[in-house]
């Protein structure tokens, strides 16, 4: 219990070095990756088990909170996998560990690049249905 406990202070005192960015994002993007997948399955489940619960899901899915939270899964999706291939890259390549600052802000970098077009193109679909979502919430 004390490890866990030493794990969890030592994780919220903050250094300022964008390693340990990178290591709480990496974290915080595989359990919001998680957490949507096992929603995903619970709620595909019910499409036999409880038709009324799936329609009700599918309705709460077009709903804005929701909307907005597929922008940050989309998010946490492509970072999770730039820092990836980030980690084992250097893990392939030890002698790439003495530039880890410089591959830290690359995929900082190329999560944005990458991200930029998906939110572009998601947040039009948003825009989109804006006035929809409006008349429905009514």
């Amino acid at each position: 219990m004390s490890t866990l406990v030493t794990t969890v202070r030592e994780v919220l005192r903050y250094r300022g070095k964008e390693g340990q960015l990178a290591w709480i994002g990496h974290r915080l993007a595989g359990l919001g990756t998680l957490l949507f997948f096992t929603i995903h399955v619970v709620d595909t489940s019910w499409v036999y088990f409880w038709p009324q619960g799936y329609g009700h899901a599918i309705a709460l899915y077009k709903s804005t909170p929701f909307l907005i939270g597929e922008l940050f899964l989309v998010l946490a999706v492509i970072y999770h996998g730039i820092n990836g291939l980030r980690v084992t890259l250097m893990d392939w390549r030890p002698e790439l560990w003495q530039h880890q600052r410089e591959l830290t802000w690359a995929g900082f970098i190329l999560t944005a690049v990458l991200y930029a077009p998906a939110f572009a193109i998601m947040m039009g679909h948003i825009l989109h249905l804006w006035p929809v979502i409006q008349v429905a919430g009514r």
